[in-house]
């Protein structure tokens, strides 16, 4: 091997470092949805008790879905990071995340998947709570989007059962 060839390698291998600067933007942006999170309670808890039950429920599935998507961003950054940057090995980190060490990129793309489709439910149930505000086209393109997110989510988790089969790996769960 050349020197060349060796500097080449490290140079690569030394770039994955460079994605630490996405995973500290998806921090700050996990710290600004909190605080965005916490304004969305305390508006709401300012209406309570609410003359309409609809608009607590709704107040309450935003908060809900809030939830999942800062809950994505902590499994997209923790696992990416374990995944392409470094192991997070200390035992205190794999006794607190004890899921960390089962997803790999694969795994990960389902749990995103399954998120969204979550997410899309929460949202298309918020839309028929509301469908006085929405016409009869908005909300059958919404059902169609929220379809497309499902079917999305299946056929990932099909070729990653393929590619599992494939692989001799045992199924998940299995």
């Amino acid at each position: 091997m050349t020197v060349l060839q060796k500097l080449i390698e490290q140079i690569i291998l030394a770039s994955r470092y460079i994605l630490v600067v996405f995973y500290i933007g998806l921090a700050v942006a996990l710290a600004v949805f909190a605080a965005q999170f916490l304004v969305k309670l305390a508006g709401l808890a300012l209406q309570f008790p609410a003359k309409d039950d609809n608009v607590f429920l709704l107040g309450v599935l935003q908060l809900i879905d809030k939830a999942l998507v800062a809950g994505l961003i902590v499994m997209v950054m923790l696992s990416s990071y374990d995944n392409f940057v470094a192991k997070l090995e200390s035992e205190d980190t794999q006794r607190q995340i004890g899921w960390l060490s089962k997803l790999d990129p694969g795994s990960l793309k389902i749990k995103v998947a399954s998120a969204i489709v979550a997410i899309s439910s929460i949202h298309l149930l918020q839309v028929f709570l509301n469908t006085g505000t929405y016409t009869t086209e908005e909300i059958f393109w919404k059902v169609i989007t929220h379809i497309v997110f499902i079917a999305s989510a299946v056929f990932l988790g099909v070729l990653d059962r393929m590619t599992d089969k494939a692989a001799g790996k045992p199924a998940k769960g299995e």
